[in-house]
């Protein structure tokens, strides 16, 4: 299943005169298709080496975000609805006519909003750790949400370095943790925190309730609760795996392909 030299093509689409998407795209035009959509602070080339391990014939288009990586954006709307249109804009410039939509942390968020936005579109969806972290995707009140943004605005880099340690299992090398940290403290802003709140503010199980398609989350064993499995079990694909840390499409990215292969592009 493995092809270790895509032809990749570094493209661009544009929404309106606000918004520049950037993206990849490799395999043949007609294949079955998988977006992918990165983490809040990171970007599209988390998923190379990912993408050079799944199948050749797959279609798959990586995405930067507004505000990450190499897209670019002067807007003031920073919600998961509004990531998701920048999905969209990549599968509709791409003629996309049926994907599935895999995101890992912030971007598993996104994934859901895709899957809502295009249900004619978006035969499943797949979250990469993500949605299981109780404090952070289901809606907070107004009041948690002011008490956390006020940790960001105040030290930032805390605020980041917090991010990093919840996402680490015991164990984890404090250099990976550091290359992590110092990556995502130097997302662009004021993008990066108002996106942040853009999380915080999302009412997953509003979405959840109109988002039609199946959703698959591949989870770090450690770093799920028993509350998260009986909460969302019924409703999520909850697959734990041990890959490594919350960043897993990094570290694993052979595991991490064989597992998006696994589910299928339905």
């Amino acid at each position: 299943m493995t092809e270790t030299s895509r032809n990749k093509k570094h493209l661009g689409v544009q929404r309106g005169d606000h918004t520049t998407i950037r993206y990849t795209a490799s395999g043949p035009a007609g294949g079955p298709t998988l977006a992918l959509i990165h983490g809040w602070a990171c970007d599209r080339g988390d998923f190379d080496a990912v993408t050079d391990h799944l199948p050749k014939n797959y279609r798959v288009l990586a995405i930067d975000l507004a505000e990450h990586g190499e897209s670019r954006s002067t807007r003031a709307l920073w919600t998961m609805e509004e990531f998701a249109r920048d999905v969209a804009a990549v599968l509709e410039a791409e003629s996309v006519n049926k994907a599935v939509v895999a995101g890992h942390s912030l971007g598993g968020a996104v994934a859901v909003e895709v899957g809502k936005l295009l249900p004619d579109t978006v035969s499943r969806v797949v979250a990469l750790d993500a949605l299981h972290y109780l404090s952070l995707f289901p809606a907070m009140s107004d009041e948690q949400v002011e008490a956390m943004l006020r940790l960001f605005q105040e030290d930032f880099a805390a605020g980041v370095r917090g991010l990093v340690e919840g996402g680490s299992p015991a164990g984890t090398d404090p250099a990976l943790k550091e290359t992590y940290f110092e990556k995502m403290v130097a997302v662009r802003q004021p993008a990066g925190l108002r996106s942040i709140e853009g999380l915080m503010r999302w009412d997953m199980d509003a979405a959840l309730r109109e988002t039609k398609q199946p959703i698959t989350v591949f989870a770090i064993r450690d770093l799920v609760t028993q509350e998260a499995i009986d909460r969302y079990g019924d409703r999520l694909d909850i697959v734990l795996i041990e890959l490594g840390s919350h960043h897993f499409p990094v570290e694993a990215p052979e595991g991490t392909a064989k597992l998006l292969a696994d589910v299928g592009t339905d």
